[in-house]
């Protein structure tokens, strides 16, 4: 069970696996694009690829759809990026559910743990196999990967190389249930943080914080929600950035440095942070210096207001 990319290097481990994989179960086709057509979620194309066919239910208490489920015989339900699963799909299998959580757990509980990891400006994160149940992220723990995160990643790059790793860990747990060496652990009672989804506005930089904190922003949000600012009354996503070595001068949120071959660098509440990638509405991306030579940028403006 299963939706986005995340989750399709997991399939395609497990069918390569001896554990032989009756069904796909994943979200409806979704319209995408400017001309919003439907499209099937990733999940779906891997499983067709695979020749293993996909339930898309509307609604996951849908008794059409627990009776599909039913009929499977499945011994075990394996969840990957996957909304929560009411009580009556848990009774289901024999062997229970297993879920691939992307973080240490019990931290970073929650729809976006790997953006909420970066965002924190953590060195380190890693994934967790665990047992299901009717509370979001709390089940008995199975097996366990640290994952270093390394200071210019982005949370999609780190989410590109946690995916594989994952799946080899899944895999690994498919194999240590069926034989039985796997044991069940109670997750700690303390030390629980969460990770909710991202909205839009998590990804508005605010300048009076550090240079360092905003650089995380932009790592984490990298590429979902975004991080962005104003400029000229203008929209302006920020894609990457760097923390500048000196602290220079200034207002939060002004710009003390343009240079057509170094970019730009903005105060902030401590030190300063250069944007090394950018992009206007409408435009491409663009790195620092090449916005300074087609906007002739002024030291003085002002960002986010």
């Amino acid at each position: 069970m299963g939706t986005p990319d995340f989750a399709v290097p997991s399939l395609h481990r497990l069918a390569q696996s001896e554990h032989p994989i009756v069904a796909v179960v994943t979200r409806p086709d979704a319209p995408q694009g400017r001309g919003r057509a439907l499209a099937p979620p990733p999940v779906k194309l891997a499983a067709e690829a695979l020749g293993i066919p996909a339930l898309q239910p509307e609604a996951l208490s849908d008794p059409r759809f627990l009776d599909a489920l039913r009929a499977c015989d499945a011994d075990l339900f394996v969840v990957v990026a996957f909304p929560i699963l009411p009580a009556e799909v848990l009774k289901i299998p024999r062997q229970g559910s297993i879920n691939l959580h992307a973080s240490l757990l019990p931290r970073y509980r929650g729809a976006a743990p790997i953006q909420r990891a970066v965002m924190a400006g953590e060195t380190e994160t890693g994934l967790t196999t665990f047992l299901l149940t009717p509370k979001m992220d709390a089940g008995d723990t199975l097996m366990q990967r640290r994952v270093e995160i390394g200071p210019e990643e982005t949370a999609g790059e780190l989410a590109d190389r946690m995916k594989r790793i994952g799946a080899d860990l899944l895999a690994e747990t498919a194999d240590g249930l069926a034989s039985g060496s796997l044991a069940p652990v109670p997750q700690p009672s303390g030390g629980a943080t969460k990770a909710p989804k991202l909205t839009r506005e998590d990804g508005r930089i605010d300048w009076s914080r550090e240079a360092g904190t905003i650089h995380n922003l932009i790592r984490g949000t990298n590429p979902e929600p975004g991080a962005f600012t104003t400029w000229r009354g203008r929209l302006l996503k920020v894609h990457r950035a760097a923390v500048a070595p000196p602290a220079p001068s200034g207002q939060r949120g002004e710009i003390v440095s343009a240079d057509a071959a170094y970019g730009v660098t903005v105060a902030t509440a401590e030190g300063g942070l250069r944007l090394t990638e950018v992009q206007l509405p409408g435009k491409r991306r663009m790195i620092g210096a090449e916005w300074v030579r087609g906007y002739r940028i002024q030291i003085g403006e002002m960002l986010g207001v």
